[in-house]
């Protein structure tokens, strides 16, 4: 298979425009929550984009398959986290919907991209 040039996946770039688009909205997080809820999201967002970086570093689709999981666990992490600033009223109703929108869309290519590798395998 060799490797893979990440940044001409969709995903990739998707996930990457997601993780400037949180650490913009989290600029006006509260100060208190600069270690806690804040870094949280920044980190389980940023998570998303380096580990498909990382799978398609890596020799074999089967790798590849593994950090794309990795990523989507990331995504439900954020997809809790961003739930959670929402609740406490520290993340604006608007940008909840937009980020989560966004979110749900990403868990839909990572798994059909790790369905697809899976079919891949199957077929090789």
């Amino acid at each position: 298979m060799g490797m893979r040039d990440f940044t001409q996946l969709k995903v990739w770039v998707r996930s990457h425009r997601l993780t400037l688009a949180i650490y913009k909205v989290t600029v006006a997080f509260p100060k208190e929550e600069q270690y806690g809820l804040k870094s949280q999201i920044r980190r389980s967002c940023a998570s998303i984009p380096a580990n498909i970086a990382e799978g398609c570093g890596r020799g074999t689709n089967a790798d590849l398959a593994r950090f794309l999981q990795i990523a989507l666990g990331s995504a439900s992490e954020l997809q809790n986290h961003l739930r959670l600033a929402h609740d406490l009223s520290i993340l604006e109703p608007r940008d909840h919907e937009r980020l989560s929108r966004e979110v749900i869309e990403m868990k839909r290519m990572l798994t059909s991209f790790i369905e697809n590798l899976k079919t891949f395998a199957k077929q090789t």
